[in-house]
C-alpha cells in the first residue's frame, strides 16, 4: 500500500490517479464492525463496495500492523512483533507503543524500516500527519512517521479537515490522518457500548467535509476489535502448571508472546500451554512462526524478540497474569491481537479521486 499511494501521485496504481494523497486510519475499527453499525456511520458506509476490505496481520495490533502500514514491511522486518516484546538490549519487555523513552529505544534504529514519509520525500513528495497532540515527539511517532511533518489537531472534525486542506495546498502530498478514538472507546467500555457508538458517530461526522478535486483519499484501518466478556479470562494464577519454564509473559490478552528460562526447551513449554489452553487457544513455537512465515520474513536481529512460545486466543477468550497485584488490565473490554475475522478484516474505502478508480 505505501508504494501505491506514492505511485497514484505519479502514475497510476490500484487506488488511481491523484494529485495528493490523504491516507486515513481509524484505530480498532474493523470492517464487520463498520457493518454492523452502518446506521451509526452513514457517511463511511457509503463508500462499503464488494471489494473494500482489507486485512490486517499477525500479531493484529496496532504496533506490528500500523507500522507494516506505514512502512509497507512485514512486522518480521520492521522489528515491532506486538504490543509487549522483549527489547534484546536490556532483556526486558517494552512497551512498543509507549515504552520507548522508558526503555531507552531508539526510534532511529528499533523500527528498521523505511517509513512511507521518507520514501515520498526522497522522491520529492511533502509529507504530513495529522492527529492528536498528545503523541507529538512520542518514540513510536517518532519511528512509523519518520519523514512526515506533524500537525496536531485535537477535534476530530478538524483534524480530518486540515489533513484535506493540506493535501490541497501542497500538490504532490501525502497527508496521514490518525483517529484513535474509536480504538480507546472500544477498550474502555467495548463495542457497541454508548461510548464506541458515540465515538464511531463523532468519526463519522468527521467525513462530512468535502474533498478538494484531485485529492485521493483511502479509509483503513489497522485492526478491528472483539469484546471479551469476564467469563472468558483466562486467570493464570501462581500455581498455574503453564508457568514452568516461562522467564516473562509478554504480547497482550488475546496473543502471548511467552519468554522461556534460560535452558528450557521452547517445543516442550508449548506443548505444555497447549495441553493446559485445550481449545482456548492455538500455541506455537519462535521456530515454527517463522517457518510458516507469520510474521512475513523475519530478520536475525528481530527474531529473538519474538516469544519462544506464541499464544493466539481463539474464540472470545483472553490470558491475563492474574500474579500481578495491577488487575486494570483485566477491566479491559473490547480486545485485539489474534486471528478471529473481527480482528483481523478492516475496511478499505476510497473518497475523493480515489473513489472513481
Amino acid at each position: 500500500m505505501a508504494s501505491e499511494l506514492i505511485t497514484s501521485l505519479t502514475g497510476d496504481s490500484a487506488f488511481g490517479r491523484a494529485r495528493s494523497v490523504v491516507l486515513v486510519v481509524i484505530d480498532g475499527l474493523g470492517i464487520l464492525q463498520l457493518r454492523a453499525h452502518a446506521g451509526h456511520a452513514r457517511r463511511l458506509s457509503a463508500l462499503v463496495t464488494k471489494k473494500s476490505v482489507g486485512h490486517s496481520l499477525f500479531p493484529s495490533t496496532t504496533a506490528a500492523a500500523l507500522t507494516s502500514l506505514l512502512t509497507g514491511a512485514d512486522p518480521g522486518v520492521h522489528g515491532l512483533v506486538g504490543y509487549r516484546t522483549m527489547n534484546t538490549q536490556t532483556g526486558h519487555l517494552s512497551n512498543q507503543l509507549s515504552g520507548w523513552e522508558h526503555d531507552g529505544l531508539d526510534p532511529a534504529t528499533w523500527q528498521r524500516c523505511e517509513t512511507l514519509f521518507e520514501r515520498a520525500s526522497a522522491a520529492g513528495h511533502p509529507t504530513f500527519a495529522v492527529g492528536p497532540s498528545e503523541y507529538v515527539g512520542s518514540g513510536f511517532s517518532q519511528a512509523v512517521l519518520r519523514g512526515a511533518e506533524y500537525v496536531a489537531a485535537d477535534v476530530l472534525r478538524e483534524r480530518f479537515a486540515k489533513a484535506l486542506s493540506l493535501a490541497d495546498e501542497h500538490d504532490g502530498s501525502v497527508v496521514y490522518c490518525y483517529m484513535p478514538e474509536v480504538d480507546k472507546a472500544g477498550h474502555k467500555r467495548g463495542v457497541d457500548s454508548a461510548r464506541w457508538l458515540a465515538a464511531l458517530e463523532d468519526v463519522d461526522a468527521a467525513f462530512a467535509a468535502s474533498v478538494p478535486d484531485g485529492v485521493g483519499v483511502l479509509i483503513t484501518a489497522d485492526h478491528g476489535m472483539i469484546d471479551v466478556p469476564p467469563t472468558r479470562h483466562v486467570l493464570l494464577g501462581a500455581k498455574d502448571p503453564r508457568w514452568q519454564g516461562v522467564a516473562q509473559l509478554g504480547g497482550e490478552p488475546r496473543m502471548l508472546h511467552v519468554y522461556a528460562e534460560p535452558g528450557a526447551d521452547a517445543r516442550a513449554l508449548a506443548e505444555r500451554w497447549q495441553v493446559h489452553s485445550d481449545k482456548t487457544a492455538d500455541v506455537m513455537t519462535r521456530d515454527d512462526a517463522i517457518a510458516a512465515g507469520i510474521f512475513g520474513a523475519v530478520n536475525a536481529d528481530v527474531a529473538p524478540r519474538i516469544g519462544d512460545v506464541l499464544v493466539a486466543a481463539r474464540g472470545l477468550w483472553a490470558f491475563y497474569d492474574d500474579t500481578l497485584q495491577d488487575k486494570g488490565a483485566q477491566r479491559m473490554v473490547g480486545q485485539h491481537g489474534s486471528i478471529s475475522p473481527e480482528e483481523l478484516m478492516v475496511p478499505m474505502l476510497r473518497a475523493g479521486a480515489f473513489a472513481q478508480a
